[in-house]
């Protein structure tokens, strides 16, 4: 006599052992939740990554800039405009537009970085304006000018 096997009830086998179509689906929506995570996360890395500021025209141009509201402007210093009183931190100066012809009153309070003044360097200050005041800055970046500058032959 051979050895029977046990029989199990139709109606819990199909319980018990998912279709290959209920497996598939499984996968693929697990799959579309782990990308769309992935893709969820990628665009707001990049949004944090990417760095918009004005220009001295664009911020000199506006009129409903909110009063104390961040924001960042791009300009390049000119020289002769920068003071500092001695033991002083706060450094005034003024930037202007790539032309020359407007120029943007700018105060910061702390260090400034070396490349600072270099005429060659742009200046991007980050902090509030009011229209024809002057521009209080809290952090100051300088774009390398090495890159936007061609070499001497």
């Amino acid at each position: 006599m051979s050895q029977a096997e046990p029989s199990v009830p139709q109606q819990f086998a199909e319980v018990t052992a998912p279709s290959n179509n209920a497996r598939r689906i499984k996968i693929f929506v697990s799959i579309a939740a782990i990308a769309s995570a992935m893709v969820y996360f990628g665009f707001m890395t990049f949004q944090s990554a990417t760095v918009y500021y004005y220009t001295v025209d664009e911020l000199m141009a506006l009129t409903n800039v909110e009063s104390g509201k961040t924001v960042k402007v791009a300009g390049k210093l000119v020289p002769e405009t920068f003071s500092r009183d001695d033991g002083s931190t706060v450094a005034s100066f003024t930037l202007r537009n790539e032309n020359g012809e407007r120029l943007l009153s700018a105060r910061h309070n702390g260090v400034v970085p070396d490349l600072f003044f270099n005429e060659h360097a742009e200046i991007i200050l980050e902090g509030t304006y009011t229209p024809g005041g002057v521009f209080n800055s809290t952090n100051v970046i300088v774009k390398c000018p090495s890159k936007y500058v061609a070499a001497a032959g």
